[in-house]
């Protein structure tokens, strides 16, 4: 892609609304199924007939009241737990003081809009977008007290994620919560695009449905995300071209061995190396900018000779996988702390495309939303087997 055509999304206007909606749940036996995702495949415009096909036949549980949940899930040892709710993306901030929500990252506006025709066509939320915050601690202790009641529903899905569910639907419950997440703000995680397709759909046709999109709000303060790094590898510079760079726009360098720079990897302190030569790149570490911004700022303008293009990578391995040949340069990061992106999106600035990773994501499946749901007229359940959970063995 041309990362030329990335733009800021809009910003949804306070205050941070999370309302309560009728969810559909995919059977805890499929959740985790790779074959249960074919019920969102294409062509996206059967998808609505396929979900009521599923709901009809028992595979998806269709919620008989407004509710809002509280969502637990495990991850290779890492739980996480957030609420999730219809977020109001009805209004639109005119100043920065007037945002709720806040994406850390731009879009690609011809991705959004893909996005926005397939949840037109499917008139489903698939999954909810990842927000997190501090929240307030009334509102952690509200939803603490909620979690000594049993969850409505605890299983472990087809791929080892464990989860337990509450619905929270007591009147004077939702009120409080309403009024304890109305002044704050959440950062987006991840899904920065299904964000700006929301944003595009409410647009085109404002209303009941599209003025809400299904999201997940997690304390950050509770059980806080992973926070991981995507590391870069520059294709046509080499490490010489790094090096020149570097003390050109002021940023120390130390060449060393390669267990002498991944020691120094740390706030502060990028690696470059193409597999035989290993350079530390001091950029100092500051709390209101992260480290990528240093590389992507200041020193890749900097080189003489490329790059031609930039790849993202995920791990460590990956990237030096890639690097050192003709001229192939990873550049390892360290990982950004939460600390840093909130500085980054209150001074209203966007970190480079592909800067961090919030893991683990909620596992598909678990809480969908249908956007035209006919609360007046809930369908009748068809009559369900009694399944029991899959435990852990």
């Amino acid at each position: 892609m041309d990362t030329g055509t990335v733009v800021t999304p809009p910003y949804v206007a306070g205050p941070l609304e999370l309302a309560p909606f009728r969810a559909l749940r995919v059977d805890p036996s499929r959740v985790g199924d790779p074959a249960s995702a074919r019920l969102f495949a294409r062509p996206f415009r059967s998808v609505a007939g396929r979900v009521r096909q599923w709901e009809t036949q028992g595979h998806l549980l269709h919620e008989s009241r407004p509710c809002l949940y509280l969502h637990e899930y495990t991850v290779n040892g890492v739980t996480v737990r957030g609420l999730v709710g219809a977020l109001d993306v009805s209004r639109r901030a005119t100043d920065p003081e007037q945002r709720a929500v806040l994406p850390h990252e731009g879009i690609y506006p011809a991705q959004a809009d893909n996005l926005a025709d397939r949840m037109h066509q499917m008139d489903l939320n698939p999954a909810p977008i990842l927000l997190v915050q501090e929240s307030p601690a009334p509102l952690r202790l509200l939803l603490r007290r909620q979690r000594e009641a049993p969850p409505e529903v605890s299983f472990v899905d087809r791929a080892g994620c464990a989860h337990r569910l509450w619905t929270l639907h007591d009147p004077l419950v939702l009120e409080t919560i309403a009024e304890l997440l109305a002044p704050t703000t959440a950062v987006i995680a991840d899904g920065h695009h299904r964000y700006a397709a929301y944003l595009r759909l409410q647009q085109r046709q404002p209303g009941p449905g599209f003025d809400q999109g299904l999201a997940m709000i997690v304390d950050h303060g509770d059980t806080p995300l992973f926070l991981g790094a995507i590391h870069r590898v520059l294709h046509g510079s080499s490490v010489d071209d790094v090096a020149v760079a570097a003390r050109s726009v002021g940023i120390p360098t130390r060449p060393g061995h390669q267990s002498e720079a991944l020691a120094a990897l740390s706030p502060g302190v990028l690696v470059a190396t193409d597999n035989d030569r290993w350079l530390r790149l001091d950029v100092g570490e500051r709390v209101d900018r992260v480290e990528i911004e240093a590389l992507h700022d200041r020193l890749v303008p900097a080189l003489a000779h490329g790059p031609t293009r930039i790849t993202h990578h995920h791990s460590a391995a990956d990237a030096l996988a890639h690097a050192g040949h003709a001229d192939t340069t990873a550049i390892l990061l360290p990982a950004p702390r939460y600390e840093q992106v909130q500085r980054v999106v209150q001074a209203d600035r966007l970190f480079p495309e592909k800067a961090t990773s919030f893991q683990p994501k909620p596992p598909l499946g678990v809480l969908l939303r249908r956007v035209h749901d006919e609360d007046d007229d809930p369908p009748s359940p068809p009559p369900r087997r009694v399944q029991r959970s899959r435990q852990r063995s």
